[in-house]
């Protein structure tokens, strides 16, 4: 069994080109580097999306919880390279398939993004995603991202 290598916040600005406000990682934690995952966000009312959706009844849209899921695979794949912070690649999502939404995801949740290739061919990937709150599935997908050199 690997040990679980931690990414803080300063280790994925470097592996992934998000920014604020549409950084949606604050902590990845890496079994098999290019394999296999969890990204952590923290979610708060702070959040610009709570403004609208919904001012009542605050709800993280599950569109966002698709991309975070695809950024922690981003990261996964960018950390499979020890030089990571030097390289020039890119991933980008092609597809996603299978989408549920289970349950809402809302203010003070904390947001983890379990995340596993399931199939790589060249320089195409296919994962599997789940998010998770308090143990719970909240959302799940499988998606597909190409990695391009920059």
């Amino acid at each position: 069994m690997s040990e679980v290598k931690i990414y803080p916040i300063e280790e994925i600005l470097k592996l992934l080109p998000h920014r604020y406000p549409f950084l949606l990682i604050d902590r990845l934690e890496v079994e098999i580097a290019g394999e296999k995952g969890v990204g952590i966000k923290n979610v708060t009312m702070n959040e610009e999306f709570f403004q609208g959706h919904f001012p009542n009844n605050p709800v993280m849209p599950g569109v966002l919880q698709i991309e975070a899921m695809a950024q922690t695979a981003g990261a996964i794949v960018s950390a499979k390279d020890d030089d990571y912070a030097n390289k020039k690649i890119g991933v980008l999502f092609m597809s996603v398939d299978g989408v549920k939404f289970r349950k809402p995801v809302k203010p003070g949740d904390q947001l983890r993004m379990h995340v596993e290739k399931i199939k790589e061919r060249r320089n195409i990937y296919v994962f599997k995603g789940q998010c998770m709150v308090d143990g719970q599935v909240v959302s799940e997908a499988e998606f597909s991202a190409m990695i391009v050199n920059q």
